[in-house]
């Protein structure tokens, strides 16, 4: 692994799963997955088996997002609801073990989609994706807080309002720099916002890069990661983050560069067919996007601050964070021009 700060303490960690986790025993390797921004995740290979472990980075404070036991139960809701998500397996609370908490969780096979993937996949093929794609997100969706394991998640009534102050408070805290379109957004995002459009699950964070596809048949999609951010809020919201990443191919050629051009292949919908066909799905009368979007990238670009603003504070040291800083004044660029066609 490429940062100490960032290793696994492998004999620590054995111990433990060798006493509260008798099903993965002894843990015989450990490898760091590349990538990603937020908690860390390591591959382990174990007597049990291969699995995943998710702790959270260096430098971060309580909040959700970071909230091991959270996460934990989120997973364990989406097993018994037949959600296409890892099992879990183990949690330890305890920061001493590791230095954080933790969680285990199966290992889901599959391919991952970052960028644009070698070899590119056929038209027909990110069509059928594409449609896989809105058909998981209306199926998160149709879990409401009639179940008392996600109505525990949130507060439901008031999450736009809520999500708006958050964001905006969370730029502000963050911030390094005068990034004057961040500003301008997300004061049209204030005096534009509406209402809630209903309650339900909402992962927050639902991307291609987030799912883990069929090896053999990349139109099924056999697992979601990532559900640091899921809370019980607007599905609204939550489509308009996902088309926030949702790069198309007439698009700057700068925001391409951001690394999600794997939704700008042929083949693919674009964003008005994604937030059109969820429309569709879900039997909702048509409504705009420009808001939903305009909010979804104001917010992608506030994780952007507030991990920049850790690599600044030499939290952390890795040089991918370095870029971040150019990431956000782009993304709040185009929010502002999304937020100026409404």
């Amino acid at each position: 692994m490429s940062d100490a700060a960032d290793e696994m303490p492998q004999a620590a960690l054995s111990a433990w799963t060798a006493e509260h986790a008798p099903s993965v025993g002894a843990v015989r390797e450990v490898e760091k997955f590349p990538g990603g921004f937020s908690n860390l995740t390591y591959k382990i290979a174990a007597d049990g088996g291969t699995f995943v472990v998710r702790r959270p980075p260096r430098g971060v404070g309580p909040g959700v997002a970071h909230d091991m036991a959270r996460e934990y139960r989120i997973l364990s809701v989406l097993a018994a609801r037949g959600v296409a998500a890892p099992r879990p397996v183990a949690l330890c609370e305890d920061a001493g073990i590791v230095g954080a908490p933790f969680y285990i969780m199966e290992r889901v096979a599959g391919r991952i989609l970052r960028g644009v993937p070698d070899p590119v996949p056929g038209a027909e093929v990110m069509r059928g994706l594409s449609e896989s794609f809105v058909k998981t997100l209306v199926a998160i969706h149709s879990i409401g807080p009639d179940d008392p394991a996600i109505a525990a998640l949130g507060r439901g009534s008031g999450y736009v309002a809520r999500q708006v102050a958050g964001w905006t408070s969370r730029w502000e805290k963050s911030r390094t720099e005068d990034v004057p379109a961040m500003d301008e957004v997300g004061g049209w995002i204030l005096s534009n916002q509406p209402g809630d459009s209903g309650s339900c699950l909402v992962h927050n964070d639902f991307k291609y890069d987030n799912l883990v596809l069929s090896g053999s048949d990349l139109t099924q999609i056999v697992g979601v990661l990532d559900w640091e951010m899921a809370t019980l809020g607007d599905p609204l919201l939550d489509v308009g983050t996902t088309l926030g990443y949702w790069v198309e191919a007439s698009d700057h050629p700068a925001f391409r560069a951001l690394g999600l051009g794997s939704t700008a292949l042929p083949g693919n919908y674009m964003r008005a067919e994604v937030w059109a066909r969820y429309l569709e799905l879900t039997g909702r009368e048509f409504v705009p996007m420009t808001w939903y979007r305009a909010f979804g990238m104001f917010k992608i670009a506030v994780i952007a601050q507030q991990i920049f603003a850790r690599f600044s504070r030499g939290l952390a040291p890795d040089e991918r964070f370095s870029r971040l800083g150019d990431a956000v004044r782009l993304l709040g660029s185009v929010a502002m021009e999304e937020a100026s066609g409404a």
